[in-house]
């Protein structure tokens, strides 16, 4: 048993030879302290090993310097570069991040929300417009500021940024109908809501080319490049007509790609392809493969930034949406000759 006692911030102070408080507001925020004080308190916390007590530093300020953040999953990488932006927007502050995955399962969701909101955190962000009823009640009444991520168009509950993934979707569409393709279908995998919406963006899109049917793949398993293999494999059983294809993200399309070039289908002329995300390896692949761009490191920094002005007092109002948009890369998988 280690019966040392703790230091205390009043230890560290005097150390330093600065008040309490000087030590305190270094360690909530260092930029309205003196490079020279901060060296003084930085020095004096190594050398006497002073460990914040978050519990107590949430008693006297009414919150923890730690940003809750809720998303569907680590592993796809999308929501990786999300984070590598939220970790470059915290750069310089004294915040922290505490993670928490739903897994995709709304009521998971529900209760991390509970959990983080019980800590008192800095702030959250939250993947998503699409709460249950009971989690948009609690982010409602959160007295943080919280962001919504990934997307935008419906009315934030507080704050949020993103892109129309039904615009990105049916600008995606749009660029295939215009290259020649007249039998464009879509994939799609793990239809999650802003899946659902690109689903729905590629529908408006035919359908206001005219085109009739439902040339539509879908399946609620995780996504994968292997998985894209065999959806193209099951739409061309099902409609061999098929000249395009808009997949709902990158793994999907890699995989189409794959699939196209064991059947001796040359992409491009014969067969269209274009993903959604736009990750490094669409332009690495042979052909490269078109796709639509999204922003997902300005995402994550600029949620960050949304915290933290509005703790500043500085902050965008309640119901303030960031339009991060969208770019469509055209490479040389829609490129169809004559």
């Amino acid at each position: 048993m280690n019966d040392k006692p703790k230091i205390t911030l009043s230890e560290v102070a005097l150390a330093a030879d600065v008040s309490p408080i000087t030590v305190s507001r270094a360690l909530r925020n260092p930029a309205k302290v003196s490079a020279e004080a901060r060296a003084r308190i930085e020095r004096a916390i190594h050398e006497l090993g002073y460990v914040p007590n978050p519990a107590a530093r949430a008693l006297a300020s009414g919150r923890t310097d730690v940003i809750g953040v809720i998303i569907p999953s680590v592993s796809n990488n999308v929501f990786a570069d999300v984070m590598r932006g939220i970790y470059e927007g915290l750069e310089g502050s004294s915040l922290g991040v505490q993670l928490g995955t739903t897994r995709y399962s709304p009521l998971t969701e529900e209760q991390l929300i509970r959990v983080f909101l019980s800590q008192r955190p800095a702030g959250l962000i939250v993947a998503g417009h699409d709460q249950s009823p009971a989690a948009r009640a609690l982010l409602g009444a959160a007295v943080c500021p919280v962001v919504q991520i990934m997307e935008v168009g419906p009315p934030p509950i507080d704050l949020s940024v993103g892109l129309s993934h039904f615009h990105g979707a049916r600008a995606g569409v749009e660029h295939l109908l215009a290259q020649g393709y007249r039998a464009p279908a879509f994939l799609g995998a793990q239809m999650d809501p802003r899946s659902q919406r690109r689903l729905a963006g590629f529908r408006d899109g035919l359908a206001a080319a005219g085109l009739g049917g439902d040339p539509v793949v879908t399946t609620p398993e995780p996504s994968s490049v292997s998985l894209g293999c065999r959806l193209l494999a099951d739409l061309l059983a099902r409609r061999p007509q098929t000249d395009a294809v808009l997949c709902n993200n990158d793994d999907l399309a890699i995989g189409v790609l794959f699939e196209a070039q064991r059947r001796n289908i040359r992409v491009g002329p014969q067969l269209g392809i274009c993903g959604f995300n736009d990750h490094e390896m669409m332009s690495a692949a042979e052909p490269a493969l078109t796709s639509v761009a999204t922003d997902r490191l300005s995402m994550g920094r600029q949620a960050v930034h949304m915290v933290r002005d509005r703790l500043t007092g500085a902050g965008a109002p309640r119901g303030h949406a960031l339009d991060l948009g969208f770019r469509l890369m055209p490479r040389a998988s829609t490129a169809r000759e004559g």
